[in-house]
């Protein structure tokens, strides 16, 4: 894809911009060919060890007291686990660095994305469009807004501050993708804060179930809390699942509609970063084209594919359609396998190390406010939901 991309974790320490992937795999003291092909070939060995264990854990512990647990668990646990394994491993044999150009997680996450807009069905938004819509503009302005604000009271960088800011308080791991490229953050960047995601996240999938039953709240108010709140769409399918059908249907629209301003913020970010944090004083204004090179294209792909697929699904039978959508989610899942793999296999402790405990206070902080602020406008907005 073409469009704007984090430069790598070598090049942070130089602070050399990078414009593409392919760029920074270029400037990666010139990869060969083989080490690219292998390392991929690593990313795919272990995304299909990864698809392995989703598969058949849930068939293994079906006559065990884990029969539950085992079935909420999603891809992204194992792909985590199996790449940071992957990690360690490659780590100890001197290979991660010199096979590091075939982890390309941003190439896989944003096909992954685009994919997942080919089953967004568009009219699907109208059965709560009002109150999901409402939640979402006001959720993710008060979070974004709370989360930018502590983490520059903390003395956050500034890109790290828009790609902790726009994952807890859109979707996760797929806005801090949009947002490193509206802001052109660095990669280790962007694995912190998936894994600050996935972190939080994991435990979410289970507890927000238990509190939604705790408070005697209603399928929808459930369902809303839980898309409005849970920052991976996969999380968010896995707790809706345990809150019931018609929880996981409300949850599901609300976290499409937050899905679908991704691009809102993304340009709302980079018309920011051009004009204020990146402009030196007396330099001219920056061009249209300025901003559409810093625009996340894959955003707009993600809006066709869910356009085309809508009008896909009026032209055909519905078994037709949705044998083919289902083809199109499995390839989905494949791709964000390989991102969430390749997000384990470039984890570095070096960048904990060095972002320290301010991003985690940050993070958690947010998503304490986010779950707050999200169960007081779901109860708001959906206490006389009918699903």
């Amino acid at each position: 894809m073409s469009d704007t991309e984090p430069a790598t974790a070598a090049q942070s320490e130089t602070d050399v911009p990078v414009k593409s992937e392919t760029a920074a795999l270029q400037a990666l003291a010139r990869p060969t060919v083989t080490q690219v092909v292998a390392g991929i070939a690593v990313v795919l060995l272990l995304g299909a060890l990864t698809r392995y264990f989703d598969t058949h854990v849930p068939r293994w512990a079906a006559d065990t007291p884990l029969k539950r647990v085992a079935k909420s668990i999603e891809f992204p646990v194992y792909a985590i686990a199996i790449g940071l394994l992957g990690n360690v491993v490659l780590t100890e044999l001197d290979l991660r660095e010199r096979l590091s150009a075939g982890f390309r997680t941003e190439f896989f996450i944003k096909t992954g994305v685009v994919l997942l807009g080919a089953s967004i069905n568009l009219k699907i938004l109208v059965t709560a469009a009002g109150p999901s819509i409402l939640q979402a503009l006001l959720l993710i302005t008060s979070v974004f807004a709370f989360t930018w604000w502590l983490g520059g009271r903390l003395g956050l960088d500034d890109k790290l501050r828009a790609l902790l800011s726009s994952a807890v308080s859109i979707c996760g791991v797929s806005a801090a993708i949009a947002a490193a490229g509206a802001v052109q953050a660095r990669r280790e960047q962007i694995a912190y804060a998936a894994s600050l995601v996935i972190i939080f996240a994991l435990p979410s999938i289970f507890v927000l179930p238990w509190l939604a039953d705790v408070f005697g709240l209603s399928d929808a108010v459930a369902g809303a809390w839980i898309g409005g709140n849970i920052d991976t769409t996969a999380a968010v399918a896995a707790s809706g699942a345990i809150a019931g059908e018609k929880a996981l249907q409300i949850a599901t629209i609300v976290k499409t509609t937050q899905n679908a301003l991704i691009g809102i913020v993304a340009i709302a970010l980079t018309a920011y970063f051009t004009l204020r944090v990146e402009r030196n004083a007396g330099a001219v204004r920056p061009s249209v084209r300025q901003f559409w090179e810093r625009f996340p294209k894959f955003v707009i792909g993600f809006v066709a594919a869910s356009v085309i697929g809508t009008l896909y699904l009026q032209s055909v039978d519905k078994k037709t359609g949705s044998a083919h959508i289902a083809i199109i989610n499995d390839l989905r899942t494949w791709f964000l396998i390989l991102a969430f793999v390749s997000i384990g296999l470039e984890f570095s402790l070096r960048g904990l190390r060095e972002a320290g405990w301010r991003p985690i206070v940050v993070f958690g902080s947010a998503v304490v406010v986010n779950l707050l602020v999200g169960l007081g406008l779901s109860v708001l907005l959906f206490r006389n939901f009918t699903v």
